[in-house]
């Protein structure tokens, strides 16, 4: 079956400038066009399309994804090429990971912290309270704000 950009924009869930926009930057090479120039996209362009948009989530920028996608149609040639990339991009995710996982642990220890003031009707009820008050999972921040003091 053939998809109009419109129609695999719908389906991918993304807007059709930004597919007009990833063929006019060279990431489509696969992409056929019809006698008028209307690009139309087949079954198969998904997973070339699903692997860009989830290295554009990764925060990787168009100039490598293209390179990314002329290594793949270069073929088996440029193998240790991709693998290289995907790997440098997978650390890049594991830092965003690991980044998002410290910021998700503070915030719970904030709603920990203010759901204690609310329980008490104020946040002086910190001021009294002793680490052993405190959550275990949470005494790693009492120590670093500690060592900054």
């Amino acid at each position: 079956m053939l998809y109009t950009v419109g129609e695999m924009a719908k389906i991918l869930n993304i807007a059709p400038s930004t597919l007009r926009y990833y063929d006019k930057e060279g990431l489509l090479p696969f992409v056929e066009r019809s006698g008028g120039g209307i690009r139309m996209f087949k079954d198969e362009d998904f997973s070339w399309l699903h692997i860009i948009e989830c290295l554009k989530q990764t925060g990787m920028p168009i100039k490598e994804i293209k390179k990314f996608v002329d290594w793949c149609m270069e073929g088996d040639s440029t193998i240790e090429q991709r693998l290289e990339l995907v790997d440098r991009q997978r650390k890049v995710v594991q830092a965003q990971i690991q980044q998002m996982q410290n910021t998700l642990h503070m915030l719970d220890y904030k709603y920990w912290y203010y759901e204690t003031a609310k329980n008490a009707g104020t946040c002086a009820v910190h001021d009294s309270i002793s680490k052993e008050d405190v959550p275990a999972e949470f005494h790693d921040i009492l120590e670093r704000a500690a060592k900054k003091e």
